[in-house]
């Protein structure tokens, strides 16, 4: 095996880690991102009213859904789309009784009647907001609503950002967000957040029911590493911790999102935001004027009826146009160096090998110091970016309803390399679908079926054109076809020329899953239980180029310059094949929450999960089970099924005092 497959199976068992440490930890289950909306009617004496009707009427459609209290005097409504709702609850012999309540992004919020006696003419309205204590959840979260996803002013206008807002979340600071190198992608490009101190790949990010984590298991973004979409984020929660039976994928927290929807008035907005260097500080680096810096943010929403109180449609385009210039201060040869004039005066002949990779290392234009120079430049990173969302809700009858996403994302990406030889790029284009149903199979049993894709193409540090005509010379490459080679010279600081065009270390990722869910809730005396499966085929091909054109290593200038290497690293990119992984994740659960007493809900819930073994679709698998074994064990299966025993309870309880 040559020192390149050696580097690209060692990527290969990076990911591999990555897939299978990771994913069978968190698995998949459902979870209907709506709200499900509670409680209890009572008369006077706080006995419980049978057969009261309880009407919820979202102001913005108009859609109407109604419920009755069983046996207990409980009524429960589930999968509510998030937003105004105007209740009346109304029982023969007393006085109407409504309220005006705030719905919020997959909260188990809770609303009692107390009804008087009088004239049904007679009606009595209150206005209120969910509560600021829970009634009948244990979980740990809060709701980023949609006021403060639209009107806070951020710097790119990445919803994801706002999660920052909760106890317990912030961001990785050690994984910057917009770097030149292959190493920007290897966790994925979206936002690298911390969830009550687990790691990033350890959170689970959902839109619409719809998980989003991408080939790494991190968070969704483009190469900005933000996710846009502002005008098209209803809210979110983000729950740190204690969630239900309900929630997988996740050993970390839970971002939770939904998209808006249409009203029966057609809503509208435009914007256009735009960002230059005019007012921009010199980097202390700068040479001369500070580098041009452009961003030009614009895009629009739209939503409205298709047919009154039954169809509604919304749409969202944004798009970033962004030249953003970087000073880079790297350490060349001197000017008598490259002649072969060395600092501790003597004079080595110039190999013409050596020579003819001078023209890859600019000419210093700042201090000169001994055998080196700076040479410093402003490179330009360019991105364009298109987002799109567009959501469809359709009422079918009192008992059916039905509602489609999509999203798209496209956000290609090019800067100079770190010598400003070659132009490197790197491409993200993500694609989002989601279809639900939910049926009400009576006032006590409601049941959603969801159907998503996530797909995911990365090309991450590809070269793209050349800044430097012979980063296109074959002739000066190690092997048939490939242009030069990396140089390092392991001495004064100089810079490391990475190679001509195709020179650099570059991944192709495509990752694709397929998301089945079904989940329902049914309502039995004080007891409310959830339960569902969830199915999730995962497809992800990796490609790996490490060091195509392979590495020279040189211990001083002076070797450099006579053609004396130390060390040669390479392989034929050609025998690097792609690794098509494949594995299907499977999960159910139950969730009871009992409302033992008025002020008192127990939660009880328990999930099972498992994914199937990891597989290549071609046996090019290699893996050391023991420590202790001659050799490899060699195609698949990986290794042994660690997950076919994957039990995990969950309780807690809500107390108002």
């Amino acid at each position: 095996m040559n020192n390149l497959s050696r580097i690209g199976v060692r990527v290969v068992a990076c990911v591999l880690a990555v897939v299978v440490v990771l994913m069978p930890s968190s698995l998949v289950y459902g979870q209907v991102a709506g709200a499900t909306l509670s409680g209890s009617v009572t008369d006077p004496s706080g006995r419980v009213l049978t057969e009261a009707k309880i009407s919820i009427t979202n102001t913005a459609t108009g859609i109407v859904r109604t419920v009755a209290s069983d046996s207990g005097g409980l009524y429960v409504a589930p999968n509510l789309v998030p937003g105004q709702y105007r209740l009346t609850a109304a029982a023969p012999g007393f006085v109407e009784s409504g309220a005006d309540v705030t719905l919020t992004v997959g909260t188990n919020q809770t609303l009692d009647f107390h009804m008087k006696i009088g004239s049904t003419t007679e009606q009595v309205m209150v206005t209120t907001e969910a509560p600021s204590v829970q009634l009948t959840s244990s979980d740990i979260s809060a709701v980023v609503n949609s006021n403060t996803v639209r009107e806070l002013p951020l710097n790119g206008r990445s919803w994801t950002d706002l999660a920052t807002l909760q106890p317990g979340v912030d961001n990785v600071q050690t994984q910057p967000s917009f770097t030149v190198g292959a190493d920007r992608g290897n966790r994925g490009f979206g936002q690298q957040l911390t969830i009550s101190g687990a790691r990033p790949q350890q959170n689970n990010y959902r839109l619409d029911g719809i998980s989003l984590n991408d080939y790494a298991n991190g968070g969704p973004g483009s190469v900005l590493g933000g996710s846009l979409g502002v005008d098209a984020i209803q809210e979110f929660s983000v729950l740190t911790s204690n969630y239900s039976a309900e929630y997988g994928k996740t050993s970390g927290g839970v971002v939770n999102a939904v998209t808006r929807s249409g009203t029966n008035s057609i809503h509208g907005s435009a914007y256009e935001f735009l960002r230059n260097n005019a007012l921009d500080a010199r980097n202390y680096f700068d040479v001369g004027k500070t580098p041009p810096f452009k961003r030009n943010q614009f895009g629009g929403a739209i939503g409205g009826p298709i047919i009154k109180n039954r169809t509604f449609f919304f749409a969202d385009y944004e798009g970033i146009r962004q030249s953003k210039g970087i000073t880079a201060v790297t350490t060349v040869l001197s000017p008598n160096a490259r002649q072969g004039i060395l600092s501790d005066d003597t004079t080595v002949p110039v190999d013409p090998a050596a020579a003819a990779y001078l023209p890859f290392y600019h000419l210093p234009n700042g201090p000169i110091d001994g055998n080196t120079g700076q040479y410093s430049f402003a490179g330009q990173q360019v991105v364009n970016e298109n987002f799109l969302t567009a959501r469809v809700d359709h009422h079918i009858s009192d008992k059916d309803s039905v509602m489609g996403t999509y999203v798209f994302d496209r956000s290609p990406y090019s800067s100079p390399d770190g010598t400003n030889t070659v132009l490197q790029g790197s491409l993200v284009s993500r694609q989002i679908a989601a279809l639900e149903w939910t049926h009400l199979f009576g006032t006590g049993f409601a049941n959603t079926v969801r159907f998503g894709y996530n797909h995911e193409r990365v090309d991450n540090n590809s070269s793209v054109s050349a800044l430097v005509p012979e980063a296109t010379d074959t002739s000066l490459g190690a092997f048939p076809g490939r242009t030069a080679t990396q140089l390092f010279i392991n001495a004064e600081g100089i810079t490391p020329f990475l190679g001509g065009v195709g020179g650099e270390p570059t991944y192709f990722y495509r990752w694709n899953t397929l998301q089945l869910y079904d989940d329902a809730l049914m309502t039995r005396g004080k007891h409310t239980v959830k339960f569902g499966v969830a199915v999730e085929p995962m497809r992800l091909n990796i490609r790996a180029l490490s060091d195509p054109n392979g590495i020279w290593k040189f211990n001083t200038v002076s070797d450099f310059l006579q053609n004396n290497p130390s060390r040669f690293q390479g392989g034929i990119a050609s025998t690097l094949s792609p690794r098509n992984l494949r594995t299907t994740l499977f999960g159910l659960y139950v969730q009871d929450d009992w409302r033992w007493l008025p002020n008192l809900t127990l939660n009880v819930g328990l999930r099972y999960k498992m994914n199937t073994m990891l597989t290549e679709s071609a046996n090019k698998l290699a893996n050391l089970r023991n420590l202790t074994d001659a050799i490899p064990h060699l195609r698949n299966p990986f290794f042994n099924n660690p997950t076919l025993k994957n039990f995990e309870p969950s309780k807690g309880f809500s107390r108002d005092p």
